[in-house]
């Protein structure tokens, strides 16, 4: 049973990664209904939240449905990030994440997310100042380092621990990287085989499919996985995996009607938790990924993406919903 303190989350995890515009509560729900063990927020900026931002305090809306969940924060400086983190255990997750990992250029070049793997020191002196400013357990998320120079995470892992983190999740890249070339899940079994480590490390990156989980699974000996890209427009990975890992044998796919409603669902929490022009906005990048490898849905696609008018989507989903059965899509793994 793999615990961060407490919180069980069963014999091999899968954990929802933090995903800008993409893991808030709307596809939390869906990621949760069909296997999720443990899913993160997106990411909070330490500032916004001193700020009382409206777009950083509404991140912080998590749900009973969705327990247990993590909040994951991000910043350079480390006096407001302790402060974040006092504002992010009054919405009481289980769980307070920090971000170490994310390469984008705007945050990582004024030392925030992988920034910071340039400055290890500052990195464990963080850690520990966000550990002991709260009373929830506190995780990693971070990266092999910042170029193929810097791949210190077996050290720095360790600090970390040492400091009091309770587990890390590493992505198998470094922020050099970005999400180009293949996940190097080689150090990441390093991290987890050193005698030293006694938290959960869960491995990320490039976990696509079934076969390939429970490969990575008996292959590096991590206690679970993170799985960011492939679950988008597809929440139902987690039930795949949870499904292959127990039977060794395929779930069913999802059928296009399941595809359907889950985008309706979607939408309409989506605009019910975020107004509904952001939410049709936001939505346009799902519909591709929810209905990859449909034959002959070029023309319906562009219409769900072009449109801003909620009674036309509304109308094409119901026609869609309709006439269901008319409709094949390939489901590969």
């Amino acid at each position: 049973m793999v615990k961060i303190r407490d919180i069980k989350l069963g014999d091999f995890p899968l954990l929802l990664a933090p995903m800008e515009d993409v893991s808030d509560p709307p596809f939390r729900t869906l990621c949760k209904r069909n296997g999720a063990d443990l899913m993160y927020t997106e990411f909070i900026s330490s500032e916004g939240l001193i700020r009382d931002a409206l777009k950083s305090k509404q991140k912080l809306d998590i749900y009973e449905k969705e327990r247990p969940i993590g909040i994951q924060i991000f910043g350079s400086d480390i006096e407001s990030m302790r402060l974040a983190t006092e504002i992010t255990a009054q919405s009481n997750p289980d769980i307070i994440d920090i971000n170490y990992g994310c390469p984008v250029k705007k945050v990582a070049c004024k030392g925030a997310g992988a920034g910071i793997l340039q400055d290890i020191p500052k990195m464990v002196k963080m850690t520990a100042e966000i550990v002991k400013s709260t009373s929830l357990p506190v995780t990693v998320k971070t990266r092999l380092g910042w170029d193929e120079s810097t791949k210190y995470i077996v050290d720095v892992a360790e600090r970390l621990q040492d400091v009091g983190i309770e587990a890390i999740s590493i992505h198998g890249r470094t922020r050099r990287q970005m999400y180009k070339g293949e996940a190097d899940w080689s150090l990441i079994s390093e991290v987890k085989n050193n005698p030293r480590m006694h938290i959960p490390v869960f491995g990320n990156g490039d976990i696509n499919s079934p076969e390939k989980a429970v490969e990575y699974k008996s292959k590096y000996g991590v206690d679970g996985v993170m799985i960011g890209r492939a679950s988008i427009g597809n929440p139902w990975i987690f039930r795949e995996i949870k499904h292959f890992v127990q039977y060794g044998t395929h779930h069913a796919p999802p059928t296009f009607l399941e595809k359907v409603e889950a985008v309706i669902e979607h939408l309409n929490t989506s605009i019910d938790w975020k107004g509904e022009k952001l939410a049709i906005a936001e939505m346009k990048r799902h519909y591709g990924n929810y209905f990859r490898g449909i034959e002959h849905f070029r023309e319906t696609k562009m219409k769900l993406v072009t449109s801003n008018d909620l009674q036309e989507l509304q109308d094409i989903l119901g026609q869609l919903k309709a006439s269901s059965e008319s409709y094949i899509f390939s489901n590969s793994y």
